[in-house]
């Protein structure tokens, strides 16, 4: 019963998502999180080589 319940739930902020958003403002928001998360994504493995290369050379010894 309790996944049937979150179902109609799920179902309904769906219905209402698709009803209360244009598909032009559902698209925009969609790029917009994607263009930040690649960004970010993007920062750390930047960061992360980086680092690697800095261990790998003898950047963290003292």
């Amino acid at each position: 019963m309790r996944n049937f319940t979150h179902f109609l739930n799920m179902l309904a902020v769906s219905l209402f998502m698709l009803v209360g958003m244009s598909s032009c403002e559902v698209i925009g928001g969609i790029f917009k999180a994607g263009a930040w998360t690649g960004a970010i994504l993007v920062i750390a493995v930047i960061g992360l080589i980086i680092w690697g290369v800095s261990r790998l050379f003898g950047g963290g010894k003292s």
